[in-house]
């Protein structure tokens, strides 16, 4: 996967995050639609960090290849 791909696919997540948050209801957030946006919300911030995790630890295998 090049780093390109993982930009897009982070791009991605903070949309679904920010389409999540419109359907949550702040007055009642654990109640009916609100319930699902919340594990969306959950969801995508978890996909950001795996992508994150991953793209750190290509860095990583490119320096010590390097060197």
């Amino acid at each position: 996967m090049n780093r390109t791909f993982s930009i897009i696919l982070i791009v991605l997540a903070l949309g679904l995050i920010a389409y999540n948050v419109t359907l949550v209801d702040f007055e009642n957030p654990f109640q009916g639609d609100s319930t699902i946006a919340l594990i969306g919300i959950v969801a995508s911030l978890c996909a950001v960090v795996l992508l994150l995790i991953f793209m750190t630890s290509k860095k990583i295998e490119k320096k010590l290849k390097d060197n």
